[in-house]
């Protein structure tokens, strides 16, 4: 029976006054010990801390504002069309959640996303309920198993990227190993497949076992008409990811990848695996080696009610390279080395194609708007591109874009200025910047001082391999993990003031303890407010996240 938390009676949050300190505190030990008693094998004591989590009020806390906050569907509604935006409305969603009242879940709305090969894929948006429920689920359920997961699955975990699947495949797929056949392999509909009662056996005995089960049977809502689920996990669910890394475990012993106790493959393994959620490849020493890892995989799948996909899986020679991840892998000849060849990672050209697609709608769309609003628009858009190839071979792909990029300018400022002089829009817009200096040519906005971002000036920054098998939730890896993030944040969208100040705390919030590189967004707070006189000087400011900056001016 479904409970309608309007009336709740017991108002004891209040949202603006929430120790984040304190919870986050809370949360993070309890992960901890989670993750230290699954590598010890201690089961009984995991299940007895994912209780405690699961009831934890600190939990449902960082579950709220999680949802509300950081996701980036929190303004997406489900079906039931509740959206919570307020301090008042979260306090709320809070108090009843920690209710513990029975809920059954409500049904997925269906909506639909395209996808590069013109096809479109089908997503599940729950309600708001079901994904905080969701979030205090996952924060129990996710340490135990990070202590288990493969060293080799880098998709949808804390603490790793597919930057981190890059720099592995770069160094698997090295000139001076033998592994020269690659398995380029993709799960067909992963997440709309996956075998329900052999997901439910993986979980086991957790605490919450049950209410996965009711999410997995709970359907979804498509043009008002309810459609049951009898398989797979509703992708767009907080949960999904989770799940899917769950019921993918234990590819590398299917493929007969054994390790030394320190973590390091053995040299006689002639398969290595590398994997991001349901997209991975498998390097091989010869073909023969591949097909066979093809069969293995194809056995391993089908337990779990899923199969390769047969127009995006093969295998090809590192010679004529694949593409992963948006990126390409490839061999090329070289003279210049002892086997007569180089590994280079570049850019995909179909994500290059992608990007100039979404650049050309962009400068389309905003026709007729003025400098600030054009900058403003592009530079996310150019700088999260840029940042997020700038780990390999990118320094050319980036001047063309940067060529590309200009001209389109141009054509944007005489659609703006038809009747101006080539002089006149020239000395209007471009100038030389001390973001850019020796160049004359970079788009400003002259009221503001704002300048487009010059993709080409993008210093090129190899990745730094995650260690093997670090994990967030390891006590001992607390320090490794808060330097990662010190290397690994782009802070370049705010102004120089701002990103010194950022430094300067060691990417951390003041109010809350925490990283600043956490997804929430991040705000700039005049300890002296600007109607006070206070100035923009470093000195004067903070760098906190959303929710903590709304406490300082409560």
């Amino acid at each position: 029976m479904q409970t309608r938390f309007a009336n709740v009676t017991q108002r004891t949050t209040d949202w603006q006054s929430v120790n984040w300190r304190r919870a986050f505190r809370v949360v993070r030990n309890l992960r901890q010990r989670i993750f230290k008693a699954s590598r010890l094998g201690n089961w009984s004591r995991v299940r007895n801390l994912q209780r405690l989590l699961l009831k934890s009020y600190s939990n449902v806390l960082l579950a709220v504002r999680r949802v509300t906050q950081i996701n980036a569907g929190k303004h997406t509604p489900g079906i039931d069309k509740l959206l919570v935006k307020t301090g008042p409305a979260k306090a709320i969603l809070v108090d009843a959640l920690k209710q513990m009242i029975p809920w059954k879940p409500l049904a997925a709305r269906r909506v639909y996303i395209p996808k590069s090969n013109g096809k479109r894929r089908p997503l599940g948006i729950p309600s708001i309920v079901d994904r905080c429920l969701q979030a205090i689920v996952k924060t129990a359920l996710e340490p135990c198993w990070e202590a288990q997961f493969e060293p080799t699955s880098y998709g949808f975990r804390p603490g790793r990227s597919a930057q981190d699947a890059i720099a592995r495949i770069y160094v698997t797929a090295n000139v001076n190993n033998r592994k020269k056949w690659v398995l380029d392999a993709d799960i067909a509909g992963c997440f709309d497949q996956i075998n329900h009662e052999f997901l439910l056996k993986q979980v086991g005995n957790f605490p919450a076992r049950q209410l996965i089960a009711d999410w997995l049977k709970a359907g979804y809502v498509e043009r008002g008409r309810w459609h049951p689920t009898h398989s797979g996990t509703p992708q767009g669910g907080i949960i999904s990811p989770l799940l899917a890394n769950i019921v993918l475990h234990g590819m590398e012993a299917a493929l007969g990848i054994t390790r030394y106790a320190q973590g390091c493959v053995k040299k006689t393994v002639k398969r290595v695996i590398v994997r991001y959620a349901d997209d991975f490849v498998v390097c091989c020493d010869t073909r023969a080696e591949a097909e066979q890892a093809q069969a293995d995989l194809q056995r391993f799948l089908s337990v779990r009610g899923l199969a390769l996909s047969e127009e995006k899986t093969r295998i090809v020679p590192l010679s004529e390279g694949f593409d992963f991840l948006g990126f390409n892998v490839r061999h090329y000849p070289s003279r210049n080395t002892g086997s007569g060849w180089k590994l280079l990672i570049k850019p995909a050209q179909k994500s290059v194609v992608a990007f100039r697609e979404k650049l050309r709608q962009t400068f389309k769309r905003l026709h007729g708007s003025n400098a600030q609003c054009l900058i403003k628009v592009l530079n996310p858009i150019i700088r999260g591109w840029a940042t997020y190839y700038r780990g390999v071979v990118s320094s050319a792909t980036f001047h063309k874009l940067e060529h590309y990029i200009f001209w389109k300018l141009r054509r944007w400022i005489s659609k703006t200025h038809p009747n101006k002089s080539f002089s006149w829009r020239d000395c209007r817009y471009w100038a030389n910047h001390p973001a850019y200096p020796g160049s004359q040519w970079s788009f400003v906005d002259k009221d503001t001082g704002m300048v487009l971002y010059r993709i080409g000036y993008t210093r090129i920054q190899r990745h730094r391999l995650i260690q093997a098998d670090a994990s967030p939730d390891n006590p001992e890896l607390q320090e490794y993990f808060e330097q990662r993030a010190k290397q690994t944040t782009a802070i370049g969208n705010y102004p120089k003031a701002a990103q010194q100040v950022i430094r300067c705390q060691q990417f951390q919030c003041p109010n809350c303890g925490q990283s600043l590189t956490n997804g929430e967004e991040i705000h700039i707070h005049h300890k002296v407010p600007r109607q006070q006189g206070g100035t923009h000087h470093s000195s004067n400011l903070v760098a906190v996240h959303l929710t903590c900056h709304a406490q300082l001016h409560r």
